[in-house]
């Protein structure tokens, strides 16, 4: 599903270079749930940026299906992350002017379908996330654990291969983080239909909370940038 190669990622030039990633090596198999740790600036945000597209390597090859990110255009990686990864981000990133059930279809729509008939979809899976009666409200009359449960919705509705989620609970209390944990290993590891046949979903968290990532059943450990 996704491999990393002698990762190395650097930012600035000079003595302002900062290494995020040193020399990382990582192999990700379908329908595994991974939990990503290490103390702030270790690089694990950089390393789920670099394996969803976001960013391209200095050094190394990210390959997803065995094709490398650095041989995609673009246009390229903006589609792969629509089809074919989910993201989910600790500050929600909700569009303020879209309901909860149009931040949900908006990548459908991205993608060329209409809302009328994503809209099913979209209240099908505000019902799974618990909130149902919650599609015609706006982010700012939403609860954070409510507006992370939007942002999973949105983030499943293409059903993509891989789910990407950085410090998903950081914005969270306890009891709100653990039910958007239970929601991640729910969706996160479920058999979807693909043009190839079914796959099982693959699932990164990257998270400093101890209690979260020890209920994943593998852990990366990062320090320095390095896999440790």
């Amino acid at each position: 599903m996704l491999e990393l190669r002698n990762v190395t990622k650097t930012y600035g030039t000079g003595p302002q270079q900062v290494v995020a990633l040193r020399n990382i090596s990582l192999i990700v198999e379908p329908g595994e749930f991974i939990a990503i740790t290490g103390p702030s600036g270790c690089g694990k945000s950089t390393l789920l940026h670099l394996a969803s597209g976001l960013d391209i390597p200095s050094e190394g090859e990210v390959l997803i299906d065995g094709k490398s990110t650095r041989d995609c255009s673009d246009d390229e990686l903006t589609l792969l992350r629509r089809n074919r990864i989910g993201l989910v981000f600790q500050a929600f990133n909700l569009i303020p002017t879209l309901t909860a059930l149009e931040n949900v279809v908006l990548p459908a729509t991205l993608n060329g379908k209409s809302f009328a008939t994503q809209m099913g979809r979209g209240r099908q899976l505000l019902e799974v996330v618990g909130l149902g009666a919650r599609a015609g409200h706006y982010p700012d009359q939403l609860s954070g654990g409510e507006a992370q449960r939007v942002a999973i919705a949105r983030a499943i509705i293409m059903d993509p291969e891989m789910l990407l989620a950085d410090e998903p609970t950081g914005n969270l209390d306890s009891e709100s983080g653990l039910s958007i944990l239970a929601l991640l290993e729910e969706f996160g590891c479920s058999t979807i239909s693909t043009p190839a046949g079914p796959v099982q979903r693959s699932t990164m968290i990257v998270t400093h909370d101890e209690s979260i990532a020890a209920k994943a059943p593998r852990r990366i450990r990062l320090k320095d940038g390095k896999l440790v």
